[in-house]
């Protein structure tokens, strides 16, 4: 697969969706209830492992794979809800940090 940005990411999902008919359903409070679903389901993976077990959880493969099917059903409502929106993800994630890193000073 070629490399691909958040704009081809989004322009994809707009396409399977219309194909299917599904727009009408994409409204941000569906979205939104979606992309929190799916949070929830990744933390289900997680909710009963100790710390150090959550850091080595890619050396099952099984709980890999789950992982990264979440990580990517994340990814792509959050995709999908930013499109709809009209909001750059990536810019607004980089305002976020220039307010962070004035908010939180480096220790030292």
């Amino acid at each position: 697969m070629s490399e691909l940005n958040l704009e081809a990411l989004a322009a994809r999902l707009k396409k399977f969706a219309d194909a299917r008919d599904w727009e009408k359903f994409h409204t941000p409070k569906n979205l939104a209830m979606a992309l929190s679903v799916e949070v929830s389901e990744l933390a289900e993976i997680f909710q009963w492992m100790t710390a150090e077990e959550s850091s080595t959880v890619m050396t099952d493969e099984k709980l890999a794979d789950a992982v990264r099917d979440e990580l990517a059903d994340i990814t792509l409502y959050l995709v999908r809800l930013s499109a709809i929106l009209k909001v750059d993800l990536l810019a607004e994630a980089s305002a976020k940090i220039d307010r962070n890193e004035k908010r939180f000073p480096p220790i030292g």
